[in-house]
């Protein structure tokens, strides 16, 4: 017998990804960019790789004891805008600029990150 309490599957998931797994991969996506990547297609990488490592540090500062200053006050208030989202979606946004720049290299890169992008934001929409 179910709980009440239990939420359903989707839920759950969208959660984990949202919190744990978006940004990292993200940012690992960025990380191969910057160091593949040529000419003008560098830049907004090493953007999105900034915004998601500072995302990712938000998100396990609390565990580590680095809750305090003003630098994890701000960022984790711009975490929290829009339900969470806006947090991934702004460097997502940024990382889809170096996928339309005309020197980036391995365009699976950016394959895997419109993937990425749907499979959250379809989720996002069924949880809604």
């Amino acid at each position: 017998m179910e709980s009440f309490f239990q939420p359903p599957p989707e839920v759950v998931a969208f959660l984990f990804i949202k919190k744990f797994v978006y940004l990292e991969l993200l940012a690992c996506l960025a990380l191969i960019r910057v160091i593949v990547g040529r000419g003008i297609a560098r830049w907004p990488a090493l953007v999105t790789l900034l915004m998601a490592a500072a995302g990712v540090f938000t998100t396990f500062a609390p565990a580590l004891n680095l809750a305090q200053g003003p630098i994890y006050t701000s960022l984790a208030q711009f975490m929290a805008g829009g339900g969470g989202m806006s947090a991934l979606l702004v460097p997502s946004v940024v990382f889809l600029i170096s996928s339309i720049t005309p020197r980036a290299r391995w365009r699976v890169i950016d394959w895997i990150h419109i993937l990425m992008m749907a499979a959250l934001v379809g989720l996002w929409w069924w949880t809604s």
